[in-house]
């Protein structure tokens, strides 16, 4: 077997052995395409479920991760208005609200009348949200080092730059897919 050979999942064929039948069903396949493609794409699944029980360790759930990630990408003082939250993470206004009224349920974030205009809700970030995504953010570091071990800095950065590069390729195809498809909860 060549290097590109990967550990299946338990019912899942290695990514040579999935090329193969590809392959072997459709003979226009690029192999070399297909092993970027499809090694990136269990890359990706593979780290969400390390995430997702990195997160459930905390007590919190991936959607009310992403939340907290968007409340701090926001900048201090972590406040948006719940219509932005959905925006901003793909999601449907009753999504957004579900979510807001379990989070402020478990103290990771407040939500209040805005004070110049009391039609509009702000959405805050707790001292209790802050301190799960800082942990959430160590617990992530230690893992993406773990993941990148074996790659010199020279790589990591020529790494970087190719995926960079690939997904400029599918935003600017695809600009509209930074969305949900369906939500999360």
């Amino acid at each position: 077997m060549s290097e590109s050979t990967e550990e299946p999942g338990p019912s899942e064929p290695s990514l040579d052995e999935q090329i193969a039948a590809y392959q072997r069903e459709f003979r226009d396949l690029d192999p070399q395409v297909e092993q970027v493609v499809s090694a990136l794409g269990r890359l990706n699944r593979r780290m969400n479920v390390a995430y997702g029980r990195q997160v459930a360790a905390l007590g919190i759930s991936n959607a009310e991760w992403e939340v907290l990630k968007t409340l701090v990408l926001s900048g201090a003082p972590y406040r948006l208005g719940p219509g932005e939250l959905a925006k901003r993470l793909g999601l449907t206004p009753a999504a957004m609200t579900h979510r807001i009224d379990r989070m402020a349920g478990e103290g990771l974030v407040t939500r209040d009348r805005d004070e110049n205009n009391r039609v509009r809700v702000i959405v805050e970030l707790t001292d209790e949200g802050r301190t799960k995504w800082l942990e959430a953010m160590r617990m992530a570091s230690d893992f993406e080092e773990d993941l990148l071990q074996d790659l010199s800095g020279v790589e990591r950065g020529v790494l970087g730059e190719l995926l960079v590069r690939l997904l400029r390729r599918v935003e600017h195809a695809q600009p509209d897919a930074g969305g949900r498809l369906t939500d999360l909860d």
